[in-house]
């Protein structure tokens, strides 16, 4: 009885250090189960998660910066049309736009620069929180560097589609005939990479709130992607998963910039396809109420 006790002793004490161990494992799992299915969300892209929007009121008292003098209100000219020449321009602005394609085909062709100007500007013409504007567009011409943003994002993509993106995703774009090889990265002569603000700096030198900047960004980049179809140019909207940090940095852009889409841009070549895709009819994307 006496030898046998310390032996029951050293089987009770081990027993309960296994059961708090466990414990502790498995309320680290649950702890850690939100994240794991936060991986499981690949379309997330690191450098975008930013908390800019989520906590707009707990900026530091000494960053808050002041109330601009009022803006001068001016009178509005707009041009009213007749009923007629109103339908006949959205219909004429449909059937151009009906056209848009994404085109993975594009010719080495220059391109007039003072269109690629004209295109911005007019996605400069978006609305913006607050008039923040938050939107930096990056014109790559140089093939040096063209090349260097196609290694970027081809090393990543390949990891995108054997391990990012998941079976389902990968599987939904073999219709499209999608890879991770980008050679219109080389071959289009212009690449414009837009890059949202997430904050801003005031006229004092303090931190600027730029509001709703993804969502103003967003809106650019489709009167971009109208304003180059209007002009007779072909892209394809790409969004380069996990590269916007390497590619920021690549181009000298300072960290309050995430690039948010790449666009190749140029004519389309002559050897150009694209998916025979339809889009839905009207009555199964307006509601009226």
């Amino acid at each position: 009885m006496f030898f046998l006790t310390p032996v029951l002793v050293a089987v009770v004490c081990i027993l309960i250090v296994w059961i708090f161990k466990n414990g502790d494992g498995s309320s680290k799992r649950r702890k850690g189960e939100p994240r794991a299915r936060a991986e499981v969300r690949p379309w997330v892209d690191e450098d975008l998660k930013d908390n800019t929007d989520l906590h707009q009121g707990e900026e530091d008292a000494n960053d808050r910066q002041e109330s601009e003098e009022d803006v001068e209100h001016i009178p509005f000219s707009h041009t009213r049309y007749p009923e007629k020449e109103m339908v006949k321009r959205s219909q004429e602005f449909y059937a151009l736009l009906s056209k848009r394609r994404s085109v993975r085909f594009i010719s080495s062709e220059q391109v007039p620069m003072e269109v690629i100007d004209n295109v911005i500007k007019t996605a400069g013409t978006a609305p913006s929180g607050a008039h923040t504007e938050p939107w930096t567009f990056v014109v790559v011409k140089d093939p040096d560097v063209k090349h260097k943003i196609r290694e970027i994002i081809e090393e990543e993509e390949e990891i995108n589609y054997l391990k990012r993106m998941g079976r389902q995703w990968v599987t939904d774009l073999k219709k499209l005939r999608t890879n991770w090889v980008k050679e219109y990265l080389d071959t289009a002569p212009v690449l414009i990479l837009i890059f949202k603000q997430v904050r801003g700096v005031a006229a004092s030198g303090k931190r600027k709130v730029h509001y709703y900047n993804e969502i103003s960004v967003s809106i650019a980049c489709g009167i971009l992607l109208a304003a180059l179809q209007n002009a007779g140019l072909v892209t394809v909207t790409t969004t380069p998963l996990n590269c916007g940090p390497r590619l920021r940095v690549l181009l000298g852009r300072p960290t309050n910039e995430k690039l948010l889409m790449l666009l190749p841009v140029g004519y389309a070549s002559k050897e150009a396809t694209v998916p025979n895709l339809t889009r839905k009819p009207v009555d199964q994307i307006r509601v009226i109420v």
